[in-house]
């Protein structure tokens, strides 16, 4: 069997004729492409991905770009089948980039959303502890103002009801709740301590 011969003008590479009547639009030498790189494309595309699904896909996504830009193939820059080969490489290893991506941040949002067990005991400790705090500020404040703040927080009575009950003006009374809240804030606030 003879050497073969490289290809001059006159014997272009059938798959470059084939690409670049595709850019034109040429749906009968797409098809003919179609049918001669797929195995190429696929085979490719399950050697970077290990996954027949994803594979299929790519492979269907790089025949679609093939299609899409054809027209914008340079033959001065390389053969058919690279350019073609090039875009299957970058689509499956854009694949398994985003397919790492995605599973990090399924693995972080696991890390999130665990939550700690619930210690029932420390927690009914710690309310306990916490209401011993607000009914000892609410013994300091004077006795209109925690009778106020009593019938508004926990009666559930609205300013006007609290005037009514408490036979004062609404702004009576709203002042004595603010002034009572702003008085708890402070005894309820941790003191802190100024190094010397």
């Amino acid at each position: 069997m003879p050497p073969r011969s490289p290809r001059t003008l006159a014997d272009p590479d059938p798959l470059q004729a084939r690409l670049m009547a595709s850019g034109r639009g040429d749906v009968q030498a797409f098809a003919e492409l179609y049918d001669r790189v797929t195995p190429r494309v696929h085979g490719l595309a399950v050697r970077i991905l290990r996954d027949a699904h994803q594979s299929e896909e790519v492979t269907q996504e790089v025949l679609l770009q093939v299609w899409q830009t054809a027209a914008h193939f340079d033959p001065s820059r390389g053969s058919a089948l690279a350019w073609i080969m090039t875009l299957a490489h970058r689509r499956a290893v854009d694949r398994v980039r985003s397919s790492e991506a995605a599973r990090r941040r399924d693995a972080a949002h696991v890390g999130l959303t665990h939550a700690a067990p619930f210690d029932e005991t420390a927690e009914s400790a710690h309310a306990s502890l916490e209401a011993q705090e607000v009914r000892a500020a609410l013994a300091a404040l004077s006795p209109p103002q925690r009778e106020a703040i009593e019938l508004a927080y926990f009666g559930g009575y609205t300013y006007g009801e609290v005037s009514r009950l408490m036979q004062i003006p609404l702004g009576t009374a709203k002042s004595r709740i603010r002034d009572g809240l702003i008085r708890l804030a402070g005894l309820l606030s941790p003191v802190v301590v100024e190094p010397a």
